[in-house]
């Protein structure tokens, strides 16, 4: 199982977390979150954030999931990344998260498609009358 670890600012990887828990209808596993304020020192929350892989890698690989690229969540990420052991995306969204959730039993390679696909295909413009499928 691909382990997923959210780096972003304050706690909106805890948010996504508390979301993902009620689409999915239980707390997923192997899912962690590293908050990032303007108080923290990028150098520890990399240690922080190479603990939390250590964590999460049981022998398929991790995506790490941040919110803004080039903001300092992703630039921690970005120096988590190891190309085929530990992958990065920028700008985590619920519809990414719960792909990611959905697929994490397959490649890391195929997570990492997934995840983009839900995320892209979460965003939409909603019309006035027209109802969203789940």
């Amino acid at each position: 199982m691909i382990g997923i670890l959210i780096i972003s600012h304050g706690n909106l990887g805890d948010s996504l977390i508390h979301c993902a828990n009620h689409v999915m209808g239980e707390r997923p596993q192997q899912l962690l979150h590293l908050d990032v304020t303007i108080k923290d020192d990028p150098d520890i929350s990399l240690s922080q954030g190479l603990a939390l892989i250590q964590q999460l890698e049981h022998g398929d690989g991790v995506l790490v999931l941040s919110d803004i690229c080039g903001a300092t969540p992703c630039n921690i990420a970005s120096r988590l990344s190891n190309p085929g052991k530990v992958e990065c995306l920028a700008g985590v969204n619920l519809p990414m998260l719960v792909r990611a959730l959905t697929y994490r039993n397959e490649s890391l390679a195929v997570v990492v498609e997934k995840a983009l696909s839900g995320g892209r295909e979460g965003v939409m413009h909603i019309h006035p009358g027209v109802h969203c499928a789940d």
